[in-house]
Protein backbone atom coordinates (compact mmCIF):
# COMPACT_ATOMS: atom_id res chain seq x y z
CA UNK A 1 0.00 0.00 0.00
CA UNK A 2 0.84 3.63 -0.88
CA UNK A 3 -0.75 5.33 1.96
CA UNK A 4 -1.33 5.00 5.98
CA UNK A 5 -4.74 5.68 6.84
CA UNK A 6 -6.07 8.88 5.91
CA UNK A 7 -7.70 11.07 8.55
CA UNK A 8 -10.13 13.43 7.87
CA UNK A 9 -10.55 16.70 10.52
CA UNK A 10 -13.03 19.61 10.58
CA UNK A 11 -10.80 22.19 11.92
CA UNK A 12 -9.38 24.80 9.50
CA UNK A 13 -6.38 24.20 7.34
CA UNK A 14 -4.09 25.83 8.92
CA UNK A 15 -4.85 24.36 12.41
CA UNK A 16 -4.48 21.23 10.95
CA UNK A 17 -1.09 22.09 9.70
CA UNK A 18 -0.07 23.00 13.28
CA UNK A 19 -1.03 19.68 14.66
CA UNK A 20 0.12 17.40 11.93
CA UNK A 21 3.53 18.98 12.69
CA UNK A 22 2.89 18.56 16.96
CA UNK A 23 1.63 14.99 16.06
CA UNK A 24 4.52 13.93 14.07
CA UNK A 25 7.08 15.80 16.40
CA UNK A 26 5.71 13.64 19.25
CA UNK A 27 6.70 10.71 17.06
CA UNK A 28 9.99 11.64 16.65
CA UNK A 29 9.84 13.09 13.04
CA UNK A 30 10.76 16.96 11.91
CA UNK A 31 9.29 18.65 8.82
CA UNK A 32 12.47 19.05 6.24
CA UNK A 33 10.46 20.60 3.61
CA UNK A 34 7.13 21.96 3.03
CA UNK A 35 5.67 22.63 -0.92
CA UNK A 36 1.96 24.36 -0.95
CA UNK A 37 0.75 22.56 -4.09
CA UNK A 38 -1.80 25.10 -4.38
CA UNK A 39 0.24 27.68 -4.99
CA UNK A 40 3.31 26.25 -7.43
CA UNK A 41 1.04 24.94 -9.86
CA UNK A 42 -1.39 28.66 -9.73
CA UNK A 43 2.41 29.86 -10.56
CA UNK A 44 3.97 27.20 -12.93
CA UNK A 45 0.47 26.59 -15.06
CA UNK A 46 -2.47 28.61 -13.67
CA UNK A 47 -4.29 26.08 -12.14
CA UNK A 48 -6.82 26.65 -9.58
CA UNK A 49 -7.20 24.08 -6.65
CA UNK A 50 -8.49 23.82 -3.10
CA UNK A 51 -5.11 24.09 -0.62
CA UNK A 52 -3.07 21.43 -0.52
CA UNK A 53 0.23 20.76 1.62
CA UNK A 54 3.18 18.19 1.68
CA UNK A 55 5.36 18.21 4.31
CA UNK A 56 8.71 16.26 3.81
CA UNK A 57 8.47 14.22 7.48
CA UNK A 58 12.30 12.79 8.74
CA UNK A 59 13.02 11.05 12.06
CA UNK A 60 16.41 11.69 12.40
CA UNK A 61 17.48 8.32 13.74
CA UNK A 62 15.44 6.38 11.40
CA UNK A 63 16.83 7.77 8.24
CA UNK A 64 20.30 7.62 9.98
CA UNK A 65 19.70 3.69 10.37
CA UNK A 66 17.92 3.42 6.88
CA UNK A 67 21.24 5.12 5.35
CA UNK A 68 23.84 3.41 7.11
CA UNK A 69 22.49 0.45 5.63
CA UNK A 70 21.56 1.14 2.36
CA UNK A 71 23.09 5.02 1.58
CA UNK A 72 20.99 4.73 -1.87
CA UNK A 73 17.60 4.95 0.32
CA UNK A 74 18.32 8.97 0.22
CA UNK A 75 16.50 9.30 -2.74
CA UNK A 76 12.95 7.76 -1.10
CA UNK A 77 13.62 9.94 1.73
CA UNK A 78 11.81 11.72 3.58
CA UNK A 79 8.18 10.24 4.08
CA UNK A 80 5.75 12.40 2.53
CA UNK A 81 2.83 13.87 4.46
CA UNK A 82 -0.01 15.15 2.37
CA UNK A 83 -2.91 18.02 4.18
CA UNK A 84 -5.64 18.84 1.50
CA UNK A 85 -8.72 20.65 1.26
CA UNK A 86 -11.86 17.93 0.76
CA UNK A 87 -15.73 18.18 0.92
CA UNK A 88 -16.26 18.66 4.44
CA UNK A 89 -12.68 18.79 6.10
CA UNK A 90 -8.96 18.87 5.71
CA UNK A 91 -7.55 14.83 4.86
CA UNK A 92 -4.22 13.95 5.89
CA UNK A 93 -2.18 11.07 3.98
CA UNK A 94 0.88 9.97 5.03
CA UNK A 95 3.23 7.55 3.06
CA UNK A 96 3.56 4.22 4.01
CA UNK A 97 7.40 3.58 4.96
CA UNK A 98 7.31 0.25 3.97
CA UNK A 99 7.17 1.22 0.42
CA UNK A 100 10.78 2.32 1.29
CA UNK A 101 11.97 -1.28 2.06
CA UNK A 102 9.74 -2.81 -0.90
CA UNK A 103 10.93 -0.76 -3.41
CA UNK A 104 14.73 -0.95 -2.55
CA UNK A 105 14.70 -4.79 -2.11
CA UNK A 106 16.58 -4.22 1.36
CA UNK A 107 15.45 -6.59 3.96
CA UNK A 108 17.98 -4.51 6.23
CA UNK A 109 15.55 -1.95 5.98
CA UNK A 110 12.54 -3.61 6.63
CA UNK A 111 12.54 -2.94 10.78
CA UNK A 112 13.58 0.28 10.18
CA UNK A 113 10.13 0.85 7.79
CA UNK A 114 8.39 -0.99 10.32
CA UNK A 115 9.30 1.43 13.12
CA UNK A 116 8.68 4.37 10.86
CA UNK A 117 4.94 2.90 10.12
CA UNK A 118 4.70 2.79 13.66
CA UNK A 119 5.54 5.94 14.23
CA UNK A 120 3.33 7.71 12.01
CA UNK A 121 0.46 5.62 12.25
CA UNK A 122 0.79 7.13 16.09
CA UNK A 123 0.63 10.80 14.44
CA UNK A 124 -1.96 9.38 12.72
CA UNK A 125 -3.72 8.30 15.81
CA UNK A 126 -3.52 11.42 18.00
CA UNK A 127 -4.94 13.69 15.12
CA UNK A 128 -8.35 11.51 15.29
Amino acid sequence: MIFEEAVTLTQPFDDVVLAVKDAFAAEGFGVLTEIDLQATLKKKVGKDMDRHLILGACNPHLASQALDAVPQVAVLLPCNVCIREVDGGVMVEAMDPGMISTISGAEALEPIAAEARERINGALARLR
